[in-house]
């Protein structure tokens, strides 16, 4: 009889990486505060907005009102925020702690780490984009010619972008106040750029050329496709591919930096 080889001793590295993810999510759902900020500070912003532009004038027939211009592109940028935020401070906590570092010691592979890191903190920004999405368009009227759905993908994926960002500035980072630091770096530049507060055609050119270089723009771009259109359009699924693109390099680099000691 022919003897089968026996397979290597110890836990595969799918394995590792679905329990990764398990224990992340049950990680967030112990901490309520970090739960209530994940879910309602994107609402509660956008409650915010709403009301700023309540008693602002009615524009003629036909012409968006300036809730619904601003707070759709909000719908993309508030997640992201959030999210890189929350992403950034949990990932460098799980290193000090020393969690990061036991992890390291096992079959699984850096990006299949990080992956169930992303994993878990995207079924998360779903939960936070969903919330947001019902709050604005539900209670707050926010209008949009294009679908509803549309919009929430859009807003997932760009919440996924804040994850994988989040977890490439952690890398970087050697305390939790260092990975705070790098959000006026990150995100900063990509609030003022993005086309939200100057259309980028209206920049000057070399920003216009920084704008074209940060995921954010596309985003943003991608949200204004679907406030403009009834339907999906070529240029808004080419923006949301670019958003997706930027997500996966970053967790990749995130991968490659990734240092296996805490010290």
């Amino acid at each position: 009889m022919t003897a089968t080889l026996a397979r290597p001793a110890g836990p595969r590295p799918l394995r590792c990486y679905v329990a990764t993810t398990v224990r992340i999510l049950r990680q967030l759902r112990a901490d309520h505060r970090t739960v209530a900020m994940l879910l309602l500070v994107p609402a509660l912003l956008l409650t915010l907005l709403y009301f700023v532009y309540q008693d602002s004038p009615q524009p003629p027939p036909g012409v968006p009102r300036l809730f619904d211009r601003v707070g759709i592109s909000m719908l993309g940028i508030l997640p992201f925020i959030v999210m890189f935020l929350i992403t950034a401070i949990a990932m460098q906590r799980e290193r000090t702690s020393g969690t990061l570092e036991r992890l390291m010691t096992t079959p699984l592979s850096k990006l299949d780490l990080l992956a169930g890191y992303g994993s878990a903190f995207s079924v998360a920004a779903t939960a936070q984009a969903g919330v947001a999405c019902l709050v604005a368009f539900w209670l707050l009227d926010l209008r949009a010619a294009g679908s509803v759905w549309l919009v929430l993908l859009i807003a997932v994926v760009d919440a996924v972008l804040g994850v994988a960002l989040g977890l490439l500035a952690s890398a970087f980072a050697r305390t939790e106040f260092q990975a705070v630091q790098f959000m006026p770096v990150i995100v900063g530049p990509q609030f003022f750029l993005c086309g939200l507060l100057v259309p980028r055609g209206d920049l000057p050119g070399w920003l216009e050329v920084i704008s074209n270089a940060l995921p954010l723009s596309y985003a943003v771009s991608a949200l204004q496709e679907v406030s403009r259109h009834p339907g999906a359009t070529g240029e808004m699924w080419r923006d949301l591919a670019i958003v997706a693109l930027f997500a996966a390099a970053a967790l990749c680099l995130g991968a490659a930096t990734l240092r296996r000691r805490t010290a």
